[in-house]
């Protein structure tokens, strides 16, 4: 069930401190994610904390000093560990009366505050790890604009397959490549069988492509042959984060059938250090409708709560920053701006009931990838290999540069923000990954 609004949303609330106020950060009072994190000037343990501002408030600190009681307390002490998987796996309950206590203890005048500020880490001076163990990660293809125009340039005739729109369509990808930002990776490389060669070559990728994706954090999870329902499934889910789901075209398109993605994929995928609760993102929540003449969800798949409140109403951008582009300290290229609300085919709770349809057991902090976020309209394509039809037609860069593909030294930088009337706007931080030579 998704959740209602309360207190904590409220978009008069502010907080002392005074950059979480200013209308333009992305972690105002009212969001309030989680990550994991160390002082980089001292490389101190690793543990659970919040943002407000440009701050962080340091959940083991918080702990020490013993202002929280009941549920609360039990939450932030989970929070204090080097992961959060026993916070995630704490539950609904828990997440929200931590959400509830934080909210009230960073809020202006809150009579702790002068302690309260020894606990602030500037961002600055932090280092991110991941926020989870990831026992897990499964990689979705939710959105139909994306399928049609990646189907259009192997299959014109036959853009979509006739099982995309009945079935949430998805694979095991690698967990022991996810990283946090800030993500530097070689080049891979595979075996390519191009147009016109019979016999493939081993060689470093010439296609290498990002993909824009959100992540998808379980909490609470299900015991094996359990299926979690569609009236219960975001009861299950902590948050979202942005996720780059790095692709190697030339590798995958030798070796994708009929097995689907290997080596193309499972070399890096990189994730936001924030993880927004579904619980900040009630307010920015819309009805989920499919086309009249699309099929309509199976009932599995179909719920009220679903209907009403399925879609989420996310801004999505992707920026390309340049080597040259930073040795000239020029802005990095916006390359694309959508929505998740008009790319996504397959809500969240879907995607979750759908992979457990069949008594598959998901455990805290497994992590699942909507697939690339590609919108209707042009300019909202979440990859190079939609927006450069393959290849064929390169983009220009406001430094006079062009790019088909990513190039050594390429950084991909992803963000997000949700912004409603009547509701603080608030954003996922940045998802930032680099491109390095090839080892060969």
């Amino acid at each position: 069930m998704t959740y209602a609004l309360n207190e904590t949303h409220d978009p008069k609330l502010k907080s002392f401190v005074a950059s979480a106020n200013d209308g333009v950060t992305d972690f105002p009072i009212q969001n309030l994610p989680f990550c994991v994190f160390s002082r980089a000037d001292i490389h101190d343990a690793f543990r659970g904390g919040v943002a407000i501002g440009d701050q962080i408030l340091d959940l083991a600190a918080l702990a020490k000093l013993h202002l929280l009681s009941g549920v609360a307390a039990q939450a932030v002490q989970a929070c204090a560990e080097p992961t959060l998987n026993r916070f995630m796996g704490m539950g609904r309950e828990s997440w929200s009366a931590l959400r509830l206590a934080l909210s009230r203890l960073l809020s202006e005048k809150n009579q702790h505050e002068g302690t309260l500020r020894a606990c602030l880490v500037p961002q600055s001076e932090a280092e991110y790890a991941l926020p989870a163990r990831i026992g897990d990660y499964t990689d979705f293809y939710a959105s139909v604009h994306h399928a049609t125009n990646v189907g259009k340039l192997f299959r014109p005739d036959n853009p979509l397959l006739p099982n995309y729109k009945w079935v949430p369509i998805g694979y095991h990808g690698r967990a022991s490549s996810v990283a946090v930002s800030g993500q530097k990776f070689h080049r891979p490389v595979g075996q390519v069988c191009g147009a016109g060669q019979t016999v493939p070559v081993v060689q470093a990728s010439k296609r290498l492509d990002y993909e824009l994706e959100m992540g998808i954090f379980i909490g609470t999870g299900n015991a094996l042959g359990e299926t979690i329902t569609i009236d219960r499934a975001e009861d299950h889910v902590f948050g979202l984060c942005l996720l780059n789901d790095w692709s190697a075209r030339d590798i995958q398109g030798w070796e994708y059938q009929p097995l689907g993605p290997f080596l193309a994929k499972n070399f890096a995928t990189t994730i936001s250090p924030w993880i927004i609760t579904t619980e900040a993102l009630a307010p920015y929540r819309s009805a989920f409708t499919r086309p009249a003449d699309d099929p309509q969800p199976l009932p599995y798949l179909t719920s009220a709560d679903n209907s009403a409140a399925g879609a989420i109403d996310i801004t999505l951008e992707v920026f390309l920053e340049t080597a040259q582009m930073r040795e000239s300290s020029a802005n990095a290229h916006r390359l694309s701006q959508g929505s998740l609300r008009d790319a996504a085919y397959w809500t969240v709770g879907q995607l979750v009931t759908h992979h457990t349809v069949n008594g598959c057991n998901m455990q805290p902090g497994d992590l699942l990838g909507t697939g690339t976020m590609s919108g209707p309209v042009e300019g909202s394509q979440g990859a190079l290999l939609e927006i450069t039809e393959g290849g064929k037609k390169a983009v220009a860069l406001s430094n006079g540069e062009t790019r088909t593909f990513l190039e050594d030294g390429d950084a991909v930088i992803m963000r997000a923000s949700c912004v409603r009337e009547g509701a603080a706007r608030i954003g996922f931080g940045e998802c930032r990954g680099q491109v390095l030579p090839a080892r060969v």
